[in-house]
């Protein structure tokens, strides 16, 4: 609504984590922006991460593309969540916020997190209340911590941030952060360079896609894989061996 209110047109893309089980996604994250689902300058699509790694759904790019073809200058995404393989969204945004919450016990615990090493910024959101002390000494705490990482992006020092996104307090101060972000990496290579990067690292998943796809996707294989599983369930045979024969197959196809 911040940025709204600044003139902006705001695109949002919640991803909500797939049961392994029913496959299926809740996709509720409307219910919890009142406001914002209203407004005619924000557009919010939840989609379901369908078993796609790295907190994102498969279609993500895509996404963020037709989005910004109708005119939507500023993309929001929201991952799942999912911690140490939270990394793939990395590669398809330009700035990297790892929002936290205090009070949740050892604030360092994020240290074990790989995502800690990827993020441009940390913000401790909640900070209001008689919450509002601890979310202070988790941001001393993270900052500390920040200091003895290596910089997600050449020439930016990631920080740690609090707000409160009830009262709305710390929110400007995190968006004058993510401007100068901006106007550092714009005034280098870094921010060109990494759009370019981003659009090798697109191409090479959509050949991984394409492969699994084409691989499963193969009436032969799936005949044979589906014999496998019951080899490999009853210890008939090694998963190495199962893995050289449907490789065999495959190139036999080819």
């Amino acid at each position: 609504m911040y940025l709204i209110n600044l003139g902006h047109k705001v695109a949002v893309l919640t991803i909500d984590p797939s049961s392994s089980i029913s496959k299926g996604s809740i996709l509720g994250d409307k219910t919890r922006m009142e406001k914002l689902a209203k407004d005619e300058n924000c557009f919010i699509r939840p989609s379901p991460s369908s078993g796609t790694l790295g907190g994102v759904a498969r279609k993500t790019r895509e996404s963020i593309t037709a989005c910004e073809a109708a005119g939507y200058n500023i993309i929001l995404i929201e991952t799942v969540g999912v911690g140490q393989s939270e990394t793939t969204v990395r590669s398809m945004v330009d700035f990297f916020l790892l929002v936290l919450i205090s009070g949740g016990g050892d604030e360092l615990q994020g240290m074990k997190k790989g995502v800690m090493e990827i993020c441009d910024a940390i913000l401790i959101n909640k900070a209001d209340g008689e919450n509002k002390t601890r979310a202070l000494m988790a941001k001393a705490e993270y900052s500390l911590a920040l200091h003895y990482l290596y910089p997600s992006t050449e020439g930016w020092e990631s920080k740690a941030y609090t707000a409160s996104a009830i009262t709305g307090e710390g929110i400007e101060e995190l968006w004058s952060e993510i401007l100068k972000f901006m106007e550092t990496t714009k005034s280098s290579t870094v921010f060109e360079r990494r759009r370019r990067l981003q659009n090798i690292e697109w191409v090479e998943f959509m050949i991984k896609d394409y492969l699994f796809d084409s691989f499963f996707g193969n009436k032969q294989i799936s005949v044979q894989f589906t014999e496998m599983k019951e080899k490999l369930l009853n210890g008939e045979i090694l998963p190495s061996a199962a893995f050289d024969q449907l490789k065999e197959t495959w190139l036999k196809l080819k």
